[in-house]
C-alpha cells in the first residue's frame, strides 16, 4: 500500500509593515485553515512575513525586534498538527550585538525544527538589505527538514537566484525546495522568477514551491502568483494581486519521492496592460487602506491622465469612496467640462465644479505692482495649477480624503508639472507609467465598458494653461518623448547611445537635461505605485545639486 502524498498549503496573505501582533494573528489564522480546510500537513508564508516587507529602518527599533520574538512564540503555542514556514527578521543566536539576519523558521508543534539565514542580500534597485542584515553563513545541513519522510529545504528570495544556496540544500539531502520570498512587482517580473526557479530546477533536480507576498507597501506592488513546478513543469499558480491559499500533494516514497502528484486549481497568467491596471489599482486600495483613508479626491481635468486616475480610484475602493473636482479657468476648453462630465457619470461619482478665475484674477491683482512692466509667462501658468492645489488640498483636508494626484512619469521626468499645484497630494497613481501607457492603460480599462470618452484618447493632449495650448508646444511628441526616456531613465543610456538610435541630438540633449534639472521636483513628489525597472524614487536616486551634464562627459 503506497503511502499518503504530502499536502503542502502555499499561502500569499496581504500583510502590513510593522504590524508585527496583526501579522502574527494572520499567520495562525492561515495555518489553521491550510490543517483544517486544506489537509495541509506544511505551510509556508512569504519572506519576512512577521515584520511586512520592507520593514527598513523600523529594524533599528528594539521594541519591534522584541515583538517579533514574543510573535514567533505565540505561534509556536497556537498553532500544532501542522509545521508553519515563514520569514523574519532573527537577531544572533549567540547574542552578538546588532547582528540581525533574515531568516526563516519551520515550527512544528511549538518547537523550531529548521532554519535558515538569507546569505545573498539585494542591493540593488529597491532593495537595502546590507543596510540592515547581515549575510547568513553555510552550515552543514542548515534549513533542511523531513515531513513525511520527505527532505525539504528552506531558501530565502534572492538565494533562490543564485545556484550555490540551492545546491548545498540538495547536496544535504532536500528533494523540495521551499522559496520564501517578498518580490516586488514591475513589468513582465513573472516570467523572469518563473525563469530563475526553473534555472534553480535544472541545477538540482529539486521540485520547487515558490511563495510570494502580496499586498501594496508604499512605492511597491506584490504581486503574488506564488507557484510551484517539478519535471513535470508547472504544476500550480495562485492569482496575482490578490490573497490566496492553495496547494500541491507530493510524492512520499521511491524515486519519485517530492514529485507533485496534485495540485489545487491555477489561476492563468497576467500579462501586458492587465496586469500593470491590476498592479495600480492594488496600490491606491493598499496605500488608502493601510493609511487610514476611506475615501479619495482628484481633479478631472477632461484629459486621459485624470480619466485613468478616477477609473482606477473607483476600482480600487468603489464610486461611493470617490469624488471629483473640476475646476476650469479661462483657458479650459468646452469640450474638457463636457468629457469630465461624461468620465464623473459613466463612473457613478459626485464631480464638484468651482472655476477658478476668481482666485486666479485675485492673485494676478495681489501680485500687480510687483509684476507691474513684466510679461505674461510661466508664472501665470503655474498660479492657475496652484489655485487648484489649493482648492483639492481643502476638500481633502475636510473631508479626510486621500487626494491623488494625476501626473505621469513623461511629465515627472521632465518637469512638465507644477509644485504645490497638480502635484499637490498625498499619493500618485500614475508617477511610474508614461504617457503612451496612460493612453494603452485607458483602452484596456474602456474594453469593460466605455468609460473615458473616445475623443479624449484622440484629442491632441493640453494642459490649458494659455490659449490653444498643447503639451507638444512645450515637449517633443509623447511617442519620441517616452522612447527617449526609457533610454535614459530606465536602460542609464547616455545622450551619445540615444543618439546613436536615431534620435536627434539636439532634442535628445534637451531632454536629457531637463530631466537632470527637475530631480528636485521629484523630491517633493507624491509617492506611487512602481511598475517598471526603475522608478523614481527608490530606484533612481540622483542628487539635486550635481555638476553632471552641464558639461557633456562624452565629449
Amino acid at each position: 500500500m503506497s503511502a499518503a502524498p504530502l499536502r503542502i498549503a502555499l499561502a500569499q496573505p496581504n500583510l502590513m509593515v510593522g504590524d508585527i501582533a496583526g501579522n502574527a494573528r494572520c499567520l495562525i489564522d492561515w495555518s489553521l485553515r491550510a490543517r483544517d480546510e486544506l489537509g495541509a500537513q506544511v505551510v509556508v508564508f512569504p519572506e519576512l512575513a512577521l515584520s511586512g516587507y520592507p520593514p527598513e529602518d523600523l529594524l533599528l527599533r528594539r521594541e519591534i525586534l522584541d515583538a517579533v520574538e514574543r510573535a514567533v512564540e505565540r505561534i509556536a503555542r497556537a498553532v500544532s498538527g501542522i509545521t508553519v514556514v515563514f520569514g523574519l527578521p532573527e537577531r544572533d543566536a549567540q547574542g552578538e550585538a546588532g547582528v540581525l539576519y533574515n531568516a526563516a523558521l519551520a515550527l512544528r508543534d511549538g518547537q523550531v525544527i529548521a532554519r535558515a539565514h538569507k546569505r545573498h542580500l539585494p542591493n540593488y534597485g529597491v532593495f537595502d538589505e546590507k543596510r540592515w542584515f547581515e549575510p547568513g553563513r553555510l552550515a552543514a545541513g542548515a534549513g533542511v527538514f523531513e515531513v513525511a519522510g520527505v527532505p525539504l529545504g528552506l531558501l530565502i528570495c534572492e538565494d533562490s537566484w543564485y545556484p550555490d544556496p540551492a545546491r548545498a540544500l540538495v547536496g544535504a539531502g532536500a528533494r523540495v525546495l521551499l522559496s520564501l520570498n517578498a518580490s516586488p512587482y514591475h513589468r513582465d517580473k513573472g516570467e523572469e522568477r518563473e525563469a530563475v526557479l526553473r534555472a534553480r530546477h535544472a541545477d538540482t533536480g529539486a521540485t520547487l514551491v515558490y511563495v510570494n507576498l502580496v499586498g501594496g507597501q508604499d512605492e511597491l506592488v506584490f504581486d503574488g502568483e506564488s507557484f510551484a513546478f517539478d519535471s513535470q513543469g508547472l504544476r500550480l499558480r495562485l492569482p496575482a494581486f490578490e490573497e490566496a491559499l492553495g496547494w500541491v500533494e507530493l510524492e512520499t516514497q521511491g524515486g519519485a519521492q517530492g514529485r507533485i502528484v496534485a495540485a489545487s486549481a491555477s489561476a492563468p497568467a497576467l500579462t501586458g496592460e492587465a496586469e500593470v491596471y491590476r498592479a495600480l489599482v492594488l496600490g491606491v486600495r493598499d496605500y488608502a487602506r493601510k493609511n487610514g483613508f476611506s475615501r479619495a479626491v482628484l481633479g478631472l481635468s477632461g484629459g486621459v491622465d485624470s480619466a485613468l486616475v478616477l477609473a482606477i480610484a473607483v476600482d480600487a475602493l468603489g464610486a461611493d469612496k470617490v469624488e471629483a473636482m473640476l475646476l476650469p479657468s479661462p483657458y479650459t476648453a468646452p469640450m474638457s467640462l463636457e468629457d469630465a462630465r461624461a468620465q464623473a457619470r459613466s463612473l457613478g461619482v459626485p464631480l464638484h465644479e468651482i472655476p477658478i478665475t476668481p482666485a486666479f484674477e485675485t492673485f494676478r491683482q495681489l501680485l500687480a505692482d510687483l509684476f507691474a512692466g513684466l510679461p505674461q509667462d510661466i508664472t501665470e501658468e503655474n498660479l492657475q495649477a496652484r489655485c487648484r492645489g489649493v482648492l483639492l488640498m481643502a476638500l481633502s483636508n475636510k473631508r479626510g480624503s486621500l487626494l491623488l494626484t494625476t501626473g505621469n512619469k513623461s511629465e515627472m521626468a521632465v518637469g512638465y508639472c507644477t509644485l504645490y499645484g497638480d502635484m499637490a497630494g498625498g499619493f500618485a497613481p500614475l508617477k511610474d507609467v508614461a504617457k503612451m501607457q496612460v493612453y494603452a492603460l485607458a483602452r484596456y480599462r474602456n474594453r469593460e465598458g466605455e468609460v473615458i470618452p473616445e475623443r479624449v484618447l484622440t484629442r491632441a493632449p493640453s494642459a490649458e494653461l494659455r490659449p490653444d495650448q498643447r503639451d507638444e508646444d512645450s515637449l517633443a511628441p509623447y511617442p519620441v518623448l517616452d522612447a527617449i526616456l526609457e533610454a535614459h531613465v530606465e536602460q542609464d543610456r547616455s545622450v551619445r547611445e540615444i543618439v546613436a538610435l536615431g534620435y536627434d541630438e539636439a532634442l535628445v540633449r534637451r531632454i536629457v537635461r531637463l530631466v537632470e534639472i527637475n530631480e528636485y521636483k521629484r523630491r517633493q513628489a507624491a509617492p506611487g505605485v512602481r511598475v517598471t525597472r526603475r522608478a523614481f524614487g527608490r530606484d533612481r536616486r540622483y542628487p539635486i545639486s550635481s555638476g553632471f551634464g552641464r558639461t557633456p562627459c562624452e565629449d
